[in-house]
């Protein structure tokens, strides 16, 4: 077309010669043309050719020409095929997996195929969004480290994954239905159904036909009625009874079959339930460790791993038991070589190929076990909130928090799991994460086995048999109290001149404590005192000296440790403030020579030429740098993380010869000194000062002595105030440790978790709790005895309650209750304030418990113990005439109570002679307190009982007083034989409790109903009335053995509903217990689920900035508590008040629920300190500008911005769950803008 219009000529001048000039082409040559109309020339009119311009072309032609463009024609469109339409393509669907599959039958020995057999096929067309299973096909490879909060976890183990035949059997169970009452109208799930009712309709137009009037004459029993005859024929006369009834007999054989086959099923199975036989209950075994194990070259001739040094008996123990396969628990103390164990579990995996899960209890540890580790094997990964090292390893470090959010999430690493390590568990003891221990160890598929490494425990064989019945196999407990280096402990009292370079020994190696170095040491701290006792006060010295004190008592003892060569030194100090003080304070001392001072100085360098420049100028690096030339560190939370590296490595190397440390250092990796010093023996916990508990001092002391270069560990304790008291030395370093206690709570994080899942129940996990353990350990003999009082009751004759004895049962509920409901009383009254103050001496009160049956006393004499009050009481008995054996047997023979025994008290009155006796009554001794008083003298009665109870004058008539008591309780037994008057709980001792007053209007109405019985007047009440009380009383324990094997008896089981309402008010379920879509969106968060998730629900963050939603969400991981402060831009002020709002509404929604949390401590769990100091960061403010904004320290604002970048990690993948690409893409650049310089320093240790 181009070509066309390029050759276009004018038309011919008529005056022109027919003869042309024609040049050709361009080169200039040129020829005549006769031929009329010829061109003029080749080339067109104008300027020379060019090519033409596509762009200008292509928008002239289509763009400014319309008329172009194909609207309505089809031939220059492209081409296309005319669909074939197929609607029955939508009606097909897959085929179903194949249920069964043929399998040969071959011969033992030859091999010959001798038939086929079919077989069920099991775990079919499984998923990992739908099966437990660990036969399900893995995921996606994306997913296999993680996981994802959609799929459903593994079986754990001890929880029996059902078979096939336990799936068919179930169904066959669920086929009796009750077509009559148990059908649905409402399938689950649906709000509304069909009404399935008649309805009395008018009667179908003509020519209409009704379906119900058609299906009534059909016979629906006559299949039935066939094969039954077919069967009953051989019986003759049994088929015509068959047929005669061909619907009902037919149902009603089917249904006995079906029980008895169900019965029959269930006795079978049963005994095969439990995995072990029945005698072997001991699922935690103790190993012996005292003798060698002179074999264990010839059991492991080719060990997975070999050392430099001789293991010991313990270790070796272990390992033998890791070669069979069986899990472990090692206790032993600090540094004594537990992580010997773990190294050779760690090589036994690499040699099976299979993989080793090291779970540790902080970030840190972690981090050194990785550097560890990875020096020993090479083929190992890390796995923290925001490093991720080498997730293919054999072996992967982490905390137990991702562990736990794997395990959730049906982590695919699980499938390839052999071991998994647990460092520290006493660390289970943590009121805050000690739940995390909990749910992963019930979580831990059968396959798994678990390895336990501890500190000393007094219950480690407790805690073992709770793993062993919870994961039915037997635990193994090592345990050793020997240390490789033993410990001596000394009392340091001063700096005074005479005991500045002396310590007093206090315990020695050998466990034995010294009182005289205690004595001495309080002598020597008395003769200070005396001297200056101007500065430190006359008796009570002040606990804790000031600043200039403690400069004194270190540069003294310090200057003597350095002179003995027990250098270096760990300084335990139990406060941040007073670890920076103290070292700051040494300026004087220096204790490293020129080459240490090149050594720490190229080390210092190396290690912060990673931070930017004015990172490297922070007041905190500048102070510590000068700390460590001089061979002093400090080590706490305050301190930045890489700073904490580089003095642990500095300290490891001996480098740093003085660490002044808070309690978190002794919870690290072996990092022994040759001496420890104790600054105070009491600490803060939280709420009080305490005394340091003996697990606490055994564990920091543990890091005394280094092994194979000190022979023994020096222990110290300051005495800058006054020396302690022995009582309490001896308690913290000779008491037990602390017990392994089960924090276990629910978290609503677990139960949504769990309630995705049908197959497991948060119920199942209760039951499963180290909590539950003590009442859950004997549910093998309940089961026993519930079955033998079943067969026993079975056997039991029934009661005769006709004609007269027709309100027997009555009677007998009616005196049940009233016993119960006058106990209630009594013990309200015994521990109310009034009821205590009736109790004293003289008062007559009514005695019952086993020696004595309403039978009346006077006090004497009231004291107090450690649990409750004493009442020294005489009381009224018979005179002993009988031998003791005939009266052990009287109380056997049972008494039937009539209504003057349950209405009242029907005082006992001595059939003979009248005697006394004092006794010594606890208060659940009183059966009720009269308003009689008595003068009596309790001191002359106490004095003659006591002299009567000698053989010598055991004969001698008692004195006037104690006669005339006896006379005068006579007396009132006599006269009033149903009770003397008794104090009015309501009026007489102003008991204002609701249940008190109903409870006495409940009796008064219970009274007259037993006056009122028949049963009593016949004259077979008594046989009858034994008969009903042994059958209600086996009832009565069945029902009790019941409670104690169902659910209802679990502890926590009305918190579970209560939470369960509040996430079902909150709309995270739905009624049915179904996890709706907000509920999945909280499974994936690491924590305060129900804040992030209504934050994002309610579009609360999407409209803020990525740094103003950082800024806020610290808030929700800040520890410090601090006030936002002024200076917040608005829309910050406004963001900080709507988190706290809806806070607010969801503590009122879980008060309303019936949590006890209140709405105050609710929104008081938000600190909201450090928003401007995130913001700041966020907003690419350098580290060292950041300290002028707050006055937390830097460590903790590290850990804040840390901990809140894993948050915003876990908001971005809700996001992307719930469909929220803006909020996700927000969440992603907060992560981002958080994650630089000093903050997210790469740790030393994995370099």
């Amino acid at each position: 077309m181009l070509e066309t219009e390029r050759l276009v000529l004018p038309p011919a001048d008529p005056l022109d010669l027919p003869l042309r000039a024609l040049e050709v082409g361009c080169t200039g040559r040129w020829e005549l043309l006769s031929v009329p109309g010829a061109p003029e020339s080749t080339l067109p009119h104008g300027l020379p050719p060019c090519a033409p311009d596509l762009q200008q072309e292509v928008q002239q032609l289509f763009l400014s020409s319309p008329a172009w463009l194909p609207l309505h024609g089809v031939e220059h469109s492209a081409r296309k095929w005319q669909r074939k339409a197929d609607p029955w393509s939508l009606l097909t669907a897959l085929g179903a997996p194949v249920p069964s599959d043929l399998q040969a039958q071959r011969h033992p020995t030859t091999g010959q195929i001798l038939g086929y057999k079919e077989v069920l096929l099991e775990n079919t067309n499984l998923s990992a969004t739908t099966s437990l299973s660990l036969r399900r096909p893995p995921g996606p490879a994306s997913q296999s480290l993680w996981g994802n909060p959609t799929q459903y976890p593994f079986w754990p183990a001890g929880m029996d994954e059902p078979t096939i035949t336990d799936l068919s059997t179930r169904e066959e169970a669920e086929e009796e239905i009750d077509f009559e009452k148990d059908l649905l109208t409402i399938p689950p799930g649906f709000k509304k159904g069909v009404d399935f009712a008649p309805k009395d309709g008018p009667a179908p137009a003509p020519g209409l036909l009704s379906l119900s009037r058609l299906l009534e004459p059909l016979d629906l029993g006559g299949g039935d009625e066939d094969e039954s005859e077919a069967a009953g024929w051989p019986g003759g006369p049994g088929g015509d009874t068959v047929s005669a009834s061909p619907c009902n007999v037919p149902l009603a054989r089917a249904s006995s079959l079906e029980d008895l086959v169900l019965k029959e099923a269930s006795t079978v199975t049963s005994p095969l339930e439990p995995p072990r036989p029945a005698p072997q209950e001991q699922w935690a075994v103790p190993v012996d460790v005292t003798s060698p194990v002179g074999d264990f070259y010839r059991l492991i001739p080719q060990p997975a791993f070999q050392w430099t040094f001789e293991p010991d008996v313990f270790q070796k123990q272990a390992i033998l038991h890791l070669e069979q396969h069986d899990s472990v628990f090692v206790a032993a103390h600090t540094s004594a070589g537990k992580t010997v164990v773990a190294e050779y579990a760690i090589a036994l995996a690499q040699k099976h190929m299979t993989r080793t899960i090291y779970t540790s209890p902080i970030k840190a540890l972690s981090n050194q076990k990785f550097r560890d580790f990875r020096n020993t094997f090479g083929d190992v990964g890390l796995l923290t909130g925001d490093v991720q090292l080498h997730p293919e390893a054999s072996c992967l470090i982490m905390t137990t928090e991702i562990l736990r959010s794997m395990l959730y999430s049906g982590s695919d690493v699980i499938r390839d799991l052999e071991w998994v390590i647990f460092d520290e568990v006493h660390y289970i003891n943590d009121a805050e994460r000690g739940v995390v221990w909990e749910e992963v160890l019930i979580m831990l598929p059968d396959h798994v086995s678990i390895i336990l490494l501890s500190a000393t425990v007094p219950n480690a064989l407790e805690f073992a048999d709770w793993i062993g019945r919870l994961k039915r196999r037997q635990i193994y407990v090592i345990s050793t109290v020997a240390r490789p280096v033993p410990l001596e402990h000394y009392l340091f009292t001063g700096n005074s001149p005479k005991t500045q370079g002396e310590i007093f020994l206090l315990l020695d190696s050998r466990g034995a404590f010294h009182t005289k170095g205690y004595y001495a040491a309080l002598e020597a701290k008395k003769e200070r005192m005396s001297k200056h006792a101007q500065t430190f006060g006359a008796k009570q010295p002040t606990h804790q000296g000031g600043p200039a004190q403690d400069r004194g008592v270190y540069l003294s003892l310090l200057a003597s440790l350095r002179t003995r060569a027990q250098l270096p030194v760990v300084v335990f100090t139990f406060s941040r403030g007073r670890c920076d003080e103290q070292a700051s304070g040494l300026t004087s001392l220096d204790l490293t020579t020129s080459s240490e001072k090149s050594e720490i100085h190229l080390f210092l360098q190396r290690c912060l030429a990673r931070l930017r420049g004015s990172d490297r100028q922070l007041p905190q690096v500048l102070h510590m740098s000068e700390l460590l030339r001089r061979g002093l560190g400090v080590h706490h939370s305050g301190i930045l993380p890489i700073l904490k590296e580089i003095v642990e490595m500095l300290f490891s190397r001996g480098l740093v010869k003085v660490l002044f440390a808070t309690e978190t250092f002794a919870m690290g990796v072996n990092m022994p000194a040759r001496t420890v010093v104790f600054d105070s023996m009491r600490k803060h916990d939280g709420s009080t000062f305490r005394d340091l508990l003996p697990g606490e001092y055994v564990q920091m002391a543990g890091r005394a002595g280094r092994r194979g270069l000190d022979p023994t560990g020096t222990v110290i304790l300051l005495c800058k105030g006054r020396v302690p008291e022995m009582a309490d030395l001896h308690r913290m370093m000779m008491g037990k440790p602390s017990q392994l206690q089960s924090q276990f709570r629910l978290t609503y994080t677990m139960i949504l978790n769990l309630l995705r899942v049908d197959a497991l129940r948060v119920e199942d996990m209760m039951k499963r709790s180290f909590s539950e353990f003590p009442s859950r350990k004997d549910s093998k003999a309940h089961e026993q005895a519930l079955a033998e009082l079943t067969k026993k009751l079975g056997a039991l004759e029934e009661p005769d309650t006709t004609g007269q004895l027709a309100d027997l049962p009555e009677y007998y509920s009616w005196g049940e209750e009233l016993t119960e409901i006058q106990n209630m009383i009594q013990q309200c009254i015994m521990e109310s304030v009034n009821g205590l103050k009736s109790l004293s001496a003289g008062r007559v009160v009514v005695v019952k418990n086993q020696q004595h049956h309403n039978a009346l006393g006077v006090i004497l004499q009231v004291s107090s113990n450690s649990t409750s009050r004493v009442f020294t009481t005489l009381v009224l008995c018979e005179k002993p005439v009988v031998s003791e054996s005939q009266q052990d047997k009287e109380p056997a023979t049972p008494d039937v109570p009539h209504p003057d025994d349950l209405v009242g008290f029907k005082l006992f009155l001595p059939e003979g002679p009248c005697d006394h006796t004092v006794a010594k009554l606890q208060p659940g001794d009183i059966a009720a307190i009269s308003s009689k008083v008595l003068r009596v003298n309790g001191e002359k009665i106490l004095e003659d009982f006591s002299k009567r109870q000698q053989p010598k004058f055991r004969k001698d008539p008692p004195l006037a007083a104690v006669t005339t008591a006896v006379q005068e309780l006579l007396r009132l037994a006599q006269t009033y034989p149903a009770g003397p008057p008794t104090l009015d709980p309501v009026n007489d001792l102003q008991l204002k409790d609701v249940s008190v007053v109903e409870g006495g209007l409940r009796a008064r109405k219970l009274e007259e109903l037993i006056w009122g019985a028949q049963c009593v007047h016949s004259p077979r009440f008594p046989a009858q009335y034994l008969r009903l009380q042994e059958r209600m009383q086996i009832q009565k324990e069945m029902e009790r053995l019941r409670f104690l094997l169902s659910d209802q008896s679990l502890l926590l089981l009305p918190e579970y509903h209560q939470r369960v309402e509040v996430l079902r008010t909150l709309g995270y379920v739905d009624e049915a217990g179904t996890v709706k879509l907000a509920g999945r969106v909280a499974c994936a968060m690491s924590s305060h689920e129900l804040l992030l998730t209504e934050l994002m629900f309610d579009n609360a963050l999407s409209t803020l900035r990525p740094e103003e939603i950082a800024a806020l969400l610290s808030g929700l991981v800040c520890q410090s508590p601090g006030d936002p402060g002024d200076q917040l831009p608005s829309t910050l002020k406004q963001g900080v008040e709507r988190v706290r709002a809806v806070a607010k509404r969801i503590g009122e929604v879980q008060v309303a629920c019936g949590l006890n949390q209140t709405v105050e401590e609710f929104v008081g769990e938000l600190n909201f300190g450090l928003v401007e100091v995130v913001y700041e960061w966020a907003r690419g403010m350098p580290f060292s500008e950041l300290a002028g904004l707050s006055g937390t320290p830097e460590g903790l604002v590290v850990r804040c911005i840390q901990r809140l970048a894993e948050m915003c990690r876990s908001l971005r993948g809700a996001a992307r769950l719930v469909g929220e690409p803006v909020l996700g893409a927000k969440m992603e650049t907060a992560a981002t803008l958080l994650r630089r310089d000093i903050v997210f320093a790469a740790s030393l240790y994995t370099q």
